[in-house]
């Protein structure tokens, strides 16, 4: 089948048949008869030929640090929302964690014809920099705040300092710190400087061999949280910088016979369905991961739209979720 076949069939021209399959303005009417000629002939357009044709392959590429991760899942879908509303399909690439995967995709993507790139940022590197300035394709970030790119990000600090303050109500004299390594700036840096900031607001000193830094898993937390009650047994509350290893680190407590939130309480961040199943439900702090995605999408579709990137910024914000673990 060719578009001058389907024309034919459907009784409308040949640029109305084009015009349709390329998402652009036809009447109601003739959208009608043109989809009724495709489902019966099931013709399927070719990619390639539409690429030549447009300029476009109407694909945006989305680099992701982990597929198996509910707040990225919650972004994805988010962005997938919105390209599927405007014609556009994704391709995902799952990095596993791995810096020199975010660069291979990255250049993959260049070759892949990419209308545009939505890039969760876990650690920016001055690589990262001198490639991404001159992607021949708009980059928008997600999840981390940058200078020189578009970006939509949490406020990381803010929620860590309120959820930490949170924590320190009942004036736990012995606190300590989970987190993920500073690299990554939004979840090691940004909210690391948050609970600090909320301690010394407390007037709360801590030692730096109670903060301790781990991956991003459960078996980490608990890791973690086993290692820190060992070093300091009289710690009776913890900070920790998400919700997956505050659950971890619940294990473990509750594994040594302490109760949560009578001897020890503790917090997480991201509000995961988790932290509701978990007993004693998790205190955290609600980020709204799905607008985030669905942001992104959006302000990438404007760049493309208008062809200007003012390398704009959306911080957003957050909800304190109080629950049974303080």
């Amino acid at each position: 089948m060719t578009i001058s076949e389907i024309a034919k069939l459907a009784g409308v021209s040949k640029a109305s048949v084009s015009r349709y399959l390329n998402h652009g303005y036809v009447s109601e009417e003739k959208k009608q008869m043109i989809q009724r000629v495709i489902d019966e002939t099931g013709y399927v357009p070719s990619r390639q030929a539409q690429i030549l044709r447009t300029g476009k392959s109407r694909q945006i590429g989305v680099i992701v640090p982990k597929i198996n991760s509910e707040s990225i899942g919650d972004m994805v879908a988010g962005i997938s929302s919105v390209l599927n509303q405007n014609g556009l399909s994704m391709l995902l690439a799952d990095t596993e964690n791995s810096t020199e995967r975010e660069f291979e995709y990255l250049e993959l993507f260049q070759q892949a014809q990419v209308e545009g790139v939505i890039f969760f940022a876990t650690m920016q590197m001055p690589k990262h920099r001198a490639l991404l300035q001159n992607y021949p394709v708009p980059v928008v970030a997600l999840s981390q705040k940058s200078d020189y790119l578009s970006c939509v990000f949490n406020n990381d600090f803010q929620a860590a300092k309120e959820i930490t303050a949170l924590l320190l109500e009942k004036k736990p004299k012995h606190v300590g710190y989970i987190g993920v390594t500073q690299k990554d700036r939004a979840v090691g840096l940004e909210r690391r400087a948050g609970f600090l900031e909320a301690m010394k607001q407390a007037k709360l000193e801590i030692l730096e061999d109670h903060m301790l830094i781990t991956g991003f898993t459960l078996e980490d937390g608990n890791a973690a949280a086993q290692q820190l009650f060992e070093r300091a047994p009289e710690t009776d509350a913890v900070f920790c910088a998400t919700d997956t290893l505050a659950i971890g680190a619940m294990q473990y407590i509750k594994g040594i016979g302490k109760r949560i939130p009578e001897d020890v309480g503790i917090v997480g961040i991201g509000h995961s369905r988790m932290t509701e199943i978990v007993s004693p439900r998790l205190t955290t702090a609600h980020l709204f991961f799905e607008i985030a995605g669905a942001e992104a999408a959006q302000m990438l579709l404007q760049i493309l739209d208008s062809g200007i990137d003012m390398k704009k910024q959306v911080k957003l914000g957050f909800e304190i979720i109080q629950q049974e673990s303080t």
